[in-house]
């Protein structure tokens, strides 16, 4: 496991924009939380060795949301598109996952994911699936909100609005599946109530079974193995898939994994 490490500017809390400073910064730069290199943890290509470019900046506010560094209190330097071309071309791995926070909101991720597939790369993106900006990837590893995500209203009133009122646009998920060369969809999971919002997400989305992975909600090895055997037969009988998350197991929760 290596990390590129990039100086980190401290950007304004949760009630900044959703992409901090992008007022004002060039088209060509994107907000950059960390990169590094690691093994993927989670979905169809878990095990695979590679680059992680995880962009700062979220138009969601998931209660549960482990990465609040590029969400909640969003923190990062300034990195041009050819900065991380460079950074994937010295990193010698030919596997690219941008995430976040929400890389699809970012400016110039467009360029960045086209001309990474020109170079030779599979690219995965990690994505809520809120916005299309008319992307096209070799696997979509979309994660519908569901409605337990949404933050406290009393504590976080604004983003609580904003959260349900964003959190599943149907028709913009189609579309980024229909421009997708494969597609995974993934839910977090806290309860097996969430089960049939479940069920009617997935057939409102028109995917196959198969493609669908049920991950348990949790940062720690003991939460992950005390959903286990409640969530993976509901998964099973439904024709889903279980998710683990094994960036936890291998490394713990922390950054860089």
């Amino acid at each position: 496991m290596k990390s590129v490490d990039h100086p980190v500017d401290v950007l304004p809390a949760e009630d900044s924009a959703e992409t901090p400073g992008d007022s004002c910064a060039p088209a060509s730069s994107l907000l950059i939380s960390e990169t590094f290199v690691s093994r993927q943890g989670e979905g169809e290509l878990t095990g695979t060795e590679s680059v992680f470019i995880r962009t700062s900046g979220c138009n969601l506010r998931c209660w549960f949301c482990d990465t609040p560094y590029a969400s909640w209190k969003p923190e990062g330097a300034r990195l041009t598109v050819d900065d991380l071309l460079q950074l994937v071309a010295d990193s010698g791995v030919k596997h690219v996952v941008l995430t976040g926070g929400e890389p699809l909101i970012a400016k110039g991720i467009v360029s960045l994911i086209d001309q990474l597939r020109v170079a030779g790369n599979h690219v995965t993106i990690e994505t809520a699936g809120t916005v299309d900006p008319g992307v096209r990837c070799d696997l979509l590893s979309l994660s519908p909100k569901l409605r337990a995500s949404t933050p406290d209203e009393k504590d976080h009133p604004r983003w609580a609005k904003l959260h349900a009122e964003r959190r599943l646009p149907i028709n913009t998920m189609k579309q980024l599946i229909q421009s997708a060369e494969a597609t995974q969809v993934k839910f977090v999971v806290d309860s097996a109530d969430e089960l049939p919002e479940i069920d009617e997400v997935v057939r409102q989305l028109e995917i196959s079974a198969d493609s669908v992975y049920l991950m348990p909600q949790g940062i720690s090895v003991e939460q992950l193995d005390t959903a286990r055997p409640w969530l993976e037969p509901m998964a099973t009988l439904r024709g889903y898939q279980y998710c683990d998350r094994m960036q936890i197991r291998w490394y713990g929760n922390r950054r860089g994994t």
